[in-house]
């Protein structure tokens, strides 16, 4: 048995499959912690400067709607390598895993600022019209009303956005960035380690089925409160 499972995983480096491990999380939690930041204000704004809400404004709205279009209709590899030098100006390199977050970021973000606007277009309007009653402003009709009654749907939304960070970080080893991505590539790919490439792939597919799991359960918990 034990010869068997040497032949069958001969080139496998465990430490360096943990390492690359831990790069993939860090990649995914950083870019996933600064999408967030970023796209949920960029959302919000999307709901508000819709058509017949709270701040309409069909200029604002139209501007603000292209550059997210833009950014999810260009392909995550394509991205990689467009951003190569505004990367190397921001960071200093565009390797390892410092290199892949602002691509990561430029790919999440715009993504989860359009889940985010289609959370909060699913909140009855029934709501923000009484909280509108009851002489709110918007800030308090967002903070106090929006967010919270969308709250269930933005965390599906972040559940959704961090497992496509989990395919994008394994693209972003095309270019060098590092994780489990770039040791398939480099080991699986490049030098047909056949074993290696089966446990970068099993191992992404242990995230992203945490990921859903943690994010449905964290979806049920606040749809009950």
């Amino acid at each position: 048995m034990e010869v068997l499972m040497e032949n069958l995983m001969g080139n496998v480096d465990w430490l360096e499959i943990g390492w690359a491990s831990w790069d993939t999380l860090v990649m995914v939690g950083l870019s996933l912690l600064f999408s967030v930041l970023i796209g949920l204000p960029v959302g919000v704004l999307l709901f508000l400067f819709g058509k017949r809400q709270l701040l309409e404004q069909p200029v604002a709205y139209a501007v603000l709607s292209f550059v997210v279009n833009v950014l999810r209709s260009v392909p995550f590899i394509i991205l990689l390598i467009v951003m190569i030098p505004f990367t190397v100006l921001l960071i200093g390199t565009s390797l390892g895993v410092a290199g892949a977050i602002p691509p990561l970021v430029a790919g999440g973000a715009p993504f989860f600022a359009r889940l985010v606007e289609t959370s909060l277009r699913e909140v009855d309007r029934g709501i923000i019209e009484a909280t509108q009653a009851m002489g709110a402003n918007v800030r308090q009709i967002i903070l106090g009303a929006l967010l919270p009654e969308a709250l269930p749907g933005i965390i599906a939304g972040i559940t959704v956005t961090a497992i496509t960070l989990v395919s994008y970080a394994a693209m972003s080893g095309v270019i060098g960035g590092g994780g489990l991505g770039d040791l398939a590539i480099r080991f699986g790919y490049q030098r047909f380690q056949t074993d290696v490439m089966v446990i970068t792939v099993a191992l992404l597919v242990i995230f992203v089925q945490v990921l859903q799991m943690v994010g449905d359960r964290l979806v049920l918990y606040f749809s009950r409160k």
